[in-house]
């Protein structure tokens, strides 16, 4: 008989749209060599497997966060045993120097929001095996998610090839041409693996996706929509700071860039995410109050 609460499928998608990732930077990071990377010096699996240890700090650990939230509402509160190590483990990501965007090399304290993403995996696994693997309802905000996501996944198109370990062709982005940073060497404008504008991606359609579902537990849907609001402003702010900064000022239409909005601070590209999160969180929990997005039972 499937429990009371929301089904899990919208998780799991994000689970599964987060593993096909992980899987492209072991493979990728495993077989180039890391010149042609980003702040990685070791190479072969042992590169890929380094590199992989730490995706699962950055990006993965902040989105499991909502999904463990979402699994602890439909299980029984013995899963607090749990859960509550899942958030504090996952949450250490954001301490600060846990990833050093400056040397991504895996270091023994990566270890510790990777556990979390492994606890926050369970949990949903066992939520799917109480409530199902369904989906909510569709809503009337359905159109927009599609909308929002489809232009996030166009404009991306750069990074995720070069997660694949190649340049997108045919010219209509900058690619492979060689920019020089100040301070650095000639490199390509798009370099080859990873990039915090993909991970914002990602968490944009990850926040797409789950804000279609919310935990029945007032107190957990809240902290369920903060989060999910948070992580689409943070996804946005990344997005667009990384393809800005690629594709506007790399060809040299301008010479004035987006701050990074990588690691939270008091600045002011921080305080409008917290400002777009605070209005974000007001219409996921207005929705659910009004039932236009109520969770499958």
């Amino acid at each position: 008989m499937v429990a009371p609460g929301p089904s899990q499928g919208e998780a799991l998608v994000v689970w599964a749209l987060f593993a096909a990732d992980a899987i492209a930077v072991l493979i990728v990071y495993s077989l180039l060599d890391p010149s042609e990377l980003y702040n990685v010096s070791r190479d072969g699996v042992d590169g890929g497997l380094s590199r992989l240890l730490v995706h699962l700090n950055f990006p993965i650990a902040l989105v499991a966060l909502p999904l463990t939230v979402l699994a602890l509402d439909v299980l029984p509160r013995r899963a607090w045993l749990v859960g509550a190590p899942a958030l504090a483990l996952s949450a250490f990501v954001a301490v600060p120097g846990v990833v050093d965007q400056s040397d991504l090399d895996a270091r023994p304290v990566n270890v510790v929001p990777a556990l979390g993403v492994v606890l926050a995996l369970v949990l949903t696994i066992a939520a799917a095996r109480q409530t199902g693997t369904g989906f909510a309802p569709d809503s009337s905000g359905d159109r927009w998610r599609v909308a929002v996501g489809v232009v996030a996944v166009l404009v991306s198109l750069p990074w995720f090839t070069a997660e694949l370990g190649f340049h997108f062709p045919g010219g209509v982005f900058l690619t492979d041409e060689l920019y020089v940073e100040p301070g650095e060497g000639p490199t390509a404008a798009v370099h080859l693996g990873h990039h915090h504008g993909l991970a914002g991606t990602l968490f944009v359609l990850a926040a797409l996706l789950l804000s279609r579902t919310s935990p029945v537990r007032a107190g957990l849907r809240r902290a369920f929509a903060a989060l999910v609001a948070l992580m689409f402003a943070y996804g946005v702010a990344n997005l667009v700071q990384d393809l800005w900064h690629e594709q506007a000022v790399k060809r040299g239409w301008t010479s004035l860039d987006i701050p990074s909005a990588l690691v939270p601070g008091a600045k002011p590209i921080w305080g409008l995410i917290l400002v777009v999160a605070a209005l974000g969180t007001f219409v996921l929990l207005r929705d659910r109050e009004r039932g236009t997005a109520a969770p499958a039972h």
